[in-house]
């Protein structure tokens, strides 16, 4: 009853103080906003799954947090306060230290903040003080959603996601920041309780609160460059950072230069094109994150609709940094047969007990392909680290399976989520099996007589959530070969002129003698369970909206009349 009551005095508190009838009511999980007419402020109903697996991720991002603190506190009790070096550089925090609500604080701070005129005692009272000033409460995490518009997504954080104390929401244009305002006042007070918004430039605002910020959220119509070096100083230490990136023509090889000149590397049009766009993005906010003695530690990166989104973790710290050069790779991708390679950006060496760092060996591939003789072209450089932490991964979905009435997109990520905790971590990019069939003018086998090939030669083998087609391995290209030569004499093609790739790859006899016979780990646990990856769209023309203020014209009208034939 008092739930029941709490939810009306909610409703009679909006704000109706303008004329409804010339706005659509629209409700997306606990949130409700406002959408004039003319289209004044941007909306896209197609975000529904990157607002759903951004909650998922804050959802498990506060308890993670949580935990950390409490360890922390233990960790901190346990030793006690400790003297501090004098040799520790003022600009580096020492190596116990920990991050407590935006500063570095590691219990000499807290003695410094008793009274000095208290007298010391050896009876305990100094530590007693320490330790409940050690066990206070960790602060509901701060947010702050760079680009706004109408507000809905940080509505939704301020409703749903527990353990969160205030959403700041900007927008640099002031019809969007009215229509936020206006959304607040309509969600009631809760929101209000919560929820502040302001006509600010992004870059501006996150420049002059450095540190300030348990979580920022990047999700601009474009392309997200012009505000990743802001971003990665608003963050705090351990904080995280959630990146979408809508232009994926330009991430996925349409424009190489455009895209060299926003993200700092130059993209490769392959299969794997859009898990490249993923790992581009994580490497431009490691070059930002760098520059302020800060690296990133992914711990999701997915592809899903017309756009990429990762979430990334920020920590400072000047020696971990120096292993970013280990993290980045240079792609050499064959212009005849799609084979490609990674050339290490970095390596190290481990010498009188210490580790030192020294370029990359190269070249990783000669100067003509050495199963098609074609050329190389040259991409990257790209996050070749992880992209995933699967403990999280495992974590956000059992979280989402427990709430699924929470999330209006639940089969749409939980499919994706399913992927992704199926894909080997350490396996940058992937083959697709018809493109590498389509080289050599062959029949496909099956996913699950190729897989079983792999999985007998003694090497893995998984999907990716990329590309239903995909797959990743630690097999070398060479192998691949063979076990399509042997496929191949079992299902002969039709002579081709010599001078093609393909026609190259099989003039030469297989060194691998490829056993076909059907492997246990050829399955998947999602598919011997027969649990949906891959699902189509819920409706047509499900992608991106229009930018706000502007209007369908005859010319949209037409070429949308084409794509629905």
């Amino acid at each position: 009853m008092d739930k029941e009551k709490t939810g009306d005095d909610e409703k009679q508190q909006k704000d109706t103080s303008f004329d409804l009838n010339d706005y659509t009511i629209i409700k997306e999980g606990e949130a409700e906003i406002l959408m004039h007419s003319k289209n004044q402020v941007f909306y896209n109903k197609t975000q529904v799954n990157n607002r759903d697996m951004s909650i998922a991720v804050l959802r498990t991002f506060i308890s993670q947090r949580k935990l950390e603190h409490e360890s922390m506190l233990d960790r901190r009790v346990k030793t006690g306060p400790k003297v501090p070096d004098e040799s520790v550089s003022e600009m580096e925090p020492p190596a116990d230290s920990v991050h407590y609500n935006g500063k570095f604080n590691d219990g000499y701070e807290l003695l410094e903040e008793m009274s000095s005129d208290e007298p010391c005692s050896i009876s305990g009272a100094p530590t007693r003080n320490l330790r409940e000033k050690d066990r206070e409460e960790l602060k509901p995490a701060r947010v702050l959603e760079a680009l706004s518009a109408s507000g809905l997504r940080a509505l939704r954080y301020a409703r749903e996601v527990e353990g969160i104390g205030q959403v700041v929401a900007l927008d640099n244009d002031k019809v969007s920041v009215e229509a936020c305002r206006r959304n607040i006042r309509f969600n009631g007070p809760v929101a209000c309780s919560k929820l502040e918004s302001h006509l600010a430039d992004a870059r501006v605002y996150m420049l002059t609160h450095p540190k300030e910020f348990d979580v920022v959220d990047l999700d601009p119509y474009g392309s997200p460059s012009l505000f990743l070096d802001s971003a990665v100083q608003s963050v705090v230490d351990g904080g995280i950072l959630m990146c979408t990136a809508t232009d994926l023509a330009v991430l996925c090889g349409g424009n190489g230069e455009v895209c060299y000149s926003k993200y700092g590397s130059y993209p490769l049009r392959g299969k794997y094109c859009h898990e490249m766009a993923l790992r581009i993005l994580l490497a431009c906010i490691e070059s930002h994150a760098n520059r302020y003695k800060r690296y990133i530690v992914p711990v999701l990166s997915v592809q899903m609709d017309f756009y990429v989104r990762v979430f990334v973790r920020i920590y400072s710290s000047a020696s971990a940094m120096k292993n970013t050069p280990l993290k980045l790779s240079y792609v050499y991708q064959c212009t005849g047969c799609d084979s490609f390679h990674l050339q290490p950006v970095g390596r190290t060496i481990a010498k009188d007990n210490s580790l030192r760092y020294h370029p990359g060996f190269g070249p990783a591939v000669p100067q003509e392909c050495s199963d098609c003789g074609k050329k190389f072209n040259m991409g990257g450089p790209i996050w070749s680290a992880p992209i995933h932490d699967q403990e999280w991964v495992a974590a956000i979905l059992a979280d989402v399976k427990s709430m699924k009435e929470q999330y209006p997109a639940y089969d749409r990520i939980c499919a994706v989520l399913t992927a992704i905790s199926e894909e080997l971590p350490d396996i940058p990019l992937f083959l697709s099996l018809h493109n590498i069939s389509a080289t050599l003018k062959c029949t496909s086998p099956s996913a699950i007589i190729f897989r079983s090939a792999v999985i007998n030669a003694g090497y893995r083998i998984s999907g990716t959530h990329v590309n239903p087609l995909g797959l990743k391995t630690d097999a070398p290209m060479h192998t691949i070969w063979d076990i399509m030569r042997c496929w191949v004499k079992n299902h002969p093609v039709k002579a081709q002129p010599s001078n093609q790739a393909g026609s190259m790859i099989l003039a030469k006899e297989p060194v691998l003698q490829a056993n076909f016979a059907r492997a246990v780990a050829s399955f998947s646990k999602a598919q011997a369970k027969k649990v949906a990856r891959f699902l189509p769209n819920p409706e047509k023309h499900w992608g991106p909206k229009l930018r706000a203020g502007r209007k369908i014209t005859e010319r949209i009208v037409k070429m949308l009349v084409g794509l629905g034939r």
